[in-house]
């Protein structure tokens, strides 16, 4: 079932470390690094120092920049501890300050009193919250745990899903053997990003294993090389194996867009039959193929259809023009 984590500020500053720049420092308030974050949206709001407090939303960074940190500088000292209290009074995790400024003292007491945790970084403010944004989007993205094999393929994520036992990891296999990537097989890590991304990540345990039956746990990158496993892809294909049923109407000209609903999200889906003498390797990379051109607008079965329409078109009207009757009419 598909979550929303939350972040403590401990993990922002872990996460943080990692990104070129951002170089997050502790000024205060170490004892709450376990305070929540709960939203990737970052708030900065100037009203909040003129007693417009209530305008900060929970679970979310407060950014203090250049002219928030020059305002309270301007203010006497019982008035800037009394603004300090009202602020870190509100359910924040964390308080950031951005750009060379150093906060007021009653700042850095305020957090410690509080146990709000008080960073800075030496970037500019819309550097930083650019920064932490986009930490906090992938971070705190929807997330869910699917079983199938994440495939990428001639640079398309195909997920392949269907009943266990019915040859993902076979087929997966073969389609690495002809110079495709593995993301993840048997457990896919989905999350979903903006409104309409959807990223598969292999769990850390599992990463470049694959469960073959018969054989056991292989591991694909020391067995075909780093080349042949890549460790996230957005999901743009599905593909549902399912065993053949001769009562069962498959597709054959491919005129009906079918779909997969994923965490919310409808994407293109082929439902491929599995029968003894069916290459199912060869038939996902066609179905990727196919799907890669229709994404440029070349839909091969309208296209196809258009043209008959034509044709039959064109030949009534020499049909029209040859009859003799219709002539003389």
């Amino acid at each position: 079932m598909a979550s929303t984590p939350s972040l403590t500020v401990g993990a922002v500053l872990e996460f943080g470390a990692l990104l070129p720049g951002l170089d997050l420092e502790v000024l205060g308030g170490r004892g709450g690094l376990d305070r929540l974050v709960t939203t990737a949206a970052i708030q900065k709001t100037g009203l909040a120092l003129a007693g417009f407090e209530h305008y900060l939303r929970p679970g979310r960074l407060l950014i203090f920049g250049q002219s928030e940190v020059s305002y309270l500088a301007g203010l006497d000292g019982a008035a800037r501890t009394l603004v300090v209290q009202r602020i870190l009074q509100q359910d924040l995790p964390a308080l950031v300050v951005t750009g060379a400024e150093l906060p007021p003292a009653e700042l850095v007491a305020g957090a410690d009193a509080r146990g709000v945790p008080l960073l800075r970084t030496a970037l500019p403010t819309p550097v930083a919250m650019s920064k932490l944004t986009a930490l906090l989007e992938d971070r705190l993205a929807p997330r869910d745990t699917i079983h199938g094999v994440l495939m990428d393929i001639l640079g398309l994520g195909v997920l392949l899903v269907g009943e266990s036992g019915i040859g993902k990891s076979e087929c997966a296999l073969e389609l690495i053997v002809h110079g495709h990537r593995l993301v993840a097989d048997d457990a896919v890590e989905v999350r979903r990003r903006a409104e309409s991304v959807l990223i598969g990540r292999c769990p850390d345990l599992t990463r470049h294993h694959m469960e073959i039956r018969g054989i056991g746990v292989i591991n694909v990158r020391d067995m075909f090389g780093v080349a042949s496993t890549r460790p996230s892809k957005r999901i743009e294909l599905v593909v549902q194996l399912e065993r053949w049923d001769p009562a069962v109407d498959y597709e054959r000209l491919g005129l009906d867009e079918r779909h997969h609903v994923l965490m919310g999200l409808p994407v293109p889906m082929v439902r491929i039959p599995v029968a003894p003498g069916r290459n199912v390797a060869m038939l996902v990379e066609v179905a990727a193929r196919n799907q890669l051109l229709r994404s440029e607008g070349r839909h091969a079965a309208r296209l196809l259809v258009e043209e008959a329409d034509r044709r039959l078109h064109d030949r009534g009207d020499v049909a029209l023009r040859d009859d003799p009757e219709e002539e003389e009419r």
